[in-house]
């Protein structure tokens, strides 16, 4: 018989609280650190996470629970992140372990802020971890309708297919289908600009834009990925496949889309501070559109989605004048 794999997840919200659910369905045993030890005590007691997902029940028997991202990392040779890229840095602040050996796993859609590293680049450049050590979690799949058990896709890239059919395997269930790519550049830039995009379709829709104008603004949308993803990474991929236009859709236009709903916010006139504060929640599009401009500086590529959401959430220009002018160069 094979042995199972160790496994960690590192992180407490509800992507984490998502995969946790996911790999229990094929495997008998994981280790889950989380910062709060106080969330740790209510969810061995309540048997659920309070304040993600909180729906979905969790069978603690076949939890190890950590509040020390060392001795989490200690017991697994399979890291899976699912901490928001702004704080990705301080989390491995006290990390004692050499990880250079495992297996990590990213399941952060986001790009790490000061370094404008994607997760990949991150691990290699900070951490000796090699590519081939390393996979990429991208959807489409919004954590809440996992919790729902709702039939969702899953795409894992790693240039170690390998390791990608491994960890495509362990995600699998009866409502989680999945595929594997070697794109870990396409799919992670992918994943960091539909944030940005989701922001974008948010605030026009807090200024009162209809389907009609998003649609046009979506399309518009994978062809600036295609742009960048090619001029970034330039090999051969189908950018409508699911790992990119299905992911980039389902966070531009459904209700679970925290990048949405921020962007939403901030149309409707709230400011960057107050609608951080109200959600409660990472919006990593915010994080993201920064980054990218600042990349963007050396590939000179066609953005006017992403510049305009930089200008509206870093130069403070107003959103209904800034998405006016944006609308005259969409087709």
């Amino acid at each position: 018989m094979t042995e199972e794999p160790k496994i960690a997840i590192l992180g407490g919200g509800s992507w984490a609280t998502a995969i946790i659910k996911m790999l229990l369905e094929n495997i008998n045993h994981i280790h889950w650190y989380m910062r709060s030890k106080e969330k740790i005590e209510f969810i061995k007691q309540h048997k659920h996470n309070n304040f993600y997902l909180s729906a979905v029940s969790l069978d603690t028997q076949k939890i190890s629970f950590y509040s020390n991202l060392s001795d989490a990392v200690e017991n697994a040779d399979i890291l899976i992140f699912a901490i928001p890229s702004a704080f990705l840095k301080s989390a491995l602040e006290n990390l004692s372990n050499d990880i250079s050996d495992k297996t990590i796993v990213s399941a952060i859609k986001g790009i790490v802020p000061d370094e404008n590293l994607i997760i990949g680049e991150f691990f290699n450049q900070h951490y000796q971890v090699p590519f081939e050590n390393f996979a990429v979690i991208s959807g489409p799949c919004h954590a809440e309708e996992v919790a729902f058990e709702r039939l969702s896709y899953l795409t894992i890239a790693s240039q170690n297919l390998k390791i990608a059919r491994q960890i495509a395997d362990l995600l699998s269930s009866h409502y989680i289908k999945t595929s594997i790519s070697d794109d870990i550049y396409g799919t992670e830039y992918a994943a960091v600009l539909k944030n940005v995009f989701a922001v974008a379709a948010g605030i026009c829709h807090g200024l009162g834009y209809g389907d009609n104008f998003n649609a046009v603004l979506i399309s518009n949308a994978i062809q600036e990925i295609k742009r960048f993803v090619d001029a970034v990474h330039p090999i051969q991929r189908d950018i409508k496949s699911s790992a990119y236009l299905g992911d980039l859709m389902v966070t531009a236009y459904s209700q679970f889309s925290r990048n949405r709903t921020f962007g939403n916010m901030i149309g409707k006139g709230y400011s960057v501070k107050s609608a951080q504060l109200e959600m409660n929640m990472i919006a990593e599009g915010y994080y993201a559109v920064k980054s990218i401009v600042e990349i963007n500086k050396k590939y000179l590529v066609n953005m006017p989605i992403t510049e305009a959401v930089y200008n509206i959430l870093y130069e403070k220009i107003s959103p209904a004048i800034e998405i006016k002018l944006l609308a005259e160069n969409l087709r």
